[in-house]
């Protein structure tokens, strides 16, 4: 895990990051002017649970990319769930919070995932782990409203304007956080590339 020290606020924005574009590149700029953080983790992980990873690169190319792609000293690119084994997200979660005492961590996500969240086991259990932000995504601005998880922490959300505060709130917390949006996916580049 990256160092950190107590009393930072730590942005965690996992995922396959295949390939890693400039979309997460935007939403990492959101979160860390929106919520004033230290740090933010990009978690590349060995694989979604939820996906086929059967042609997934592997995890060290996804951070050789990730790497070349971000500039910002704050952006930490990791790959440490891989030697955690935790295949799933709340274990991980459960682990960097057992390891980091006094560290005010927010667990960031696109919107485009919450309509998928209930999914993700322990899905509830993560949210009661670390504050959530979801930041906007095409397509997704309203349709976040609707998911479970929205109506499920419906009492939880706070508001945008007191998005900097959200680190230090205990969870469940999570607010939706509005701003540019980049229409690029990894699936879509995926796929153009495969159709080439």
């Amino acid at each position: 895990m990256p160092y950190v020290e107590k009393g930072m606020t730590v942005g965690l924005f996992g995922g396959s990051f295949n390939p890693p574009h400039d979309g997460h590149r935007l939403v990492s700029e959101i979160a860390l002017r929106k919520l004033g953080l230290n740090q933010l983790w990009w978690m590349v992980t060995p694989g979604n649970p939820l996906k086929d990873t059967s042609k997934l690169p592997s995890l060290a190319e996804r951070i050789a990319l990730s790497e070349k792609l971000n500039h910002d000293p704050r952006i930490k690119i990791t790959g440490f769930e891989a030697s955690l084994n935790t295949a799933y997200t709340a274990q991980t979660l459960a682990m960097i919070h057992k390891r980091n005492i006094g560290v005010n961590f927010v667990w960031i996500m696109g919107a485009d995932n919450l309509a998928s969240f209930h999914k993700w086991q322990n899905w509830q259990i993560i949210a009661q782990t670390f504050p959530i932000a979801v930041i906007d995504r095409p397509g997704s601005t309203l349709s976040y409203l609707s998911s479970i998880m929205a109506k499920t922490f419906d009492y939880a959300r706070v508001d945008e304007n007191d998005a900097p505060a959200l680190a230090h709130l205990k969870a469940p917390a999570w607010t939706f956080i509005h701003g540019p949006r980049s229409r690029l996916s990894s699936t879509a580049i995926r796929d153009k590339t495969t159709n080439q």
